[in-house]
């Protein structure tokens, strides 16, 4: 439902009959003309490089209408790897042999990613699904058992997916009305973070970790408030960043290294979100 319609009225008319009555108008050399085109209305002109503070003004807007319209006040995120399979699954994105088996081992992380998505959503339920709503990037991979948890429990849950050279096309778990497209990675990041209680760290690639740091980030300069920030699988990051080495380098302070907390399974990911929030 349209919010200006459902919250306030005006003697204007609304724009959407504007574009219908410029859709029916008579076919003349004026109205075909491109620059008669209403300008929010016409794409040729709003993908212009010119617009590109209003595209970003409007990625950032229509998920946050949205989400509030749903009464949405807080997520759990999970990122992780989009390559990792469920178990039993192939392993899809395997280069060599190695890789297949280092895959087809970390699907143990598509397993408690989902569990700990169920966890998190039966939670949620107690609140009507307006805290601890679970949102990946909603895709494959870790972000799939995410919502897959979520929707096992019959929870809604969010998937914000971006437009990429080969298309991430959504996960079919994430709920239909909160399957968001992003252009700007930088609104998208915005986005997983403005309603984060808490942040759950799958093994992943280069995305998992650009997320992850411009968390720690943020948390580390003041700029966002300190939230469970949990890290699966303490052998697998403890080999992929040398926490340690950057704290004995005087490149992050030594009590920056207490920002993240390792956990294995989602029951221990779960008890730090209680206890940080003192939950029931």
């Amino acid at each position: 439902m349209n919010t200006d319609e459902k919250d306030s009225w005006t003697p204007f008319s609304h724009s959407s009959e504007a574009v219908r009555r410029v859709e029916t108008a008579p076919e003349t050399p004026q109205t075909q003309s491109s620059t008669y085109k209403l300008a929010f209305a016409d794409p040729e002109f709003m993908t212009r490089r010119e617009l590109r503070a209003v595209r970003l003004q409007l990625e950032l807007l229509k998920p946050e209408m949205a989400l509030a319209e749903r009464g949405i006040r807080s997520t759990v995120v999970l990122f992780g790897g989009a390559r990792i399979p469920e178990p039993g699954g192939a392993a899809w994105a395997a280069k060599n042999a190695t890789q297949k088996k280092n895959l087809e081992a970390n699907s143990r992380y598509y397993a408690e990613a989902r569990k700990f998505a169920e966890l998190c959503s039966t939670y949620s339920s107690t609140t009507y699904y307006r805290e601890f709503v679970v949102v990946t990037g909603g895709g494959p991979g870790v972000m799939e058992a995410g919502n897959r948890g979520a929707s096992d429990v019959g929870a809604p849950t969010i998937g914000l997916n971006i437009v990429l050279p080969h298309e991430q096309t959504p996960n079919p778990y994430v709920s239909p009305d909160l399957c968001f497209n992003f252009h700007y990675f930088a609104i998208r990041k915005m986005h997983f973070l403005m309603r984060a209680k808490a942040m759950a760290i799958f093994p992943g690639g280069f995305g998992t970790m650009d997320e992850t740091f411009e968390t720690l980030t943020l948390i580390q300069t003041g700029r966002m408030e300190r939230i469970p920030l949990l890290l699966f699988g303490k052998s697998f990051w403890e080999k992929a960043i040398n926490f340690d080495f950057l704290a004995e380098q005087g490149v992050i302070s030594p009590s920056d290294r207490e920002l993240i907390t390792f956990v294995d399974t989602a029951d221990e990911a779960w008890d730090v979100i209680q206890a940080f929030y003192k939950l029931d």
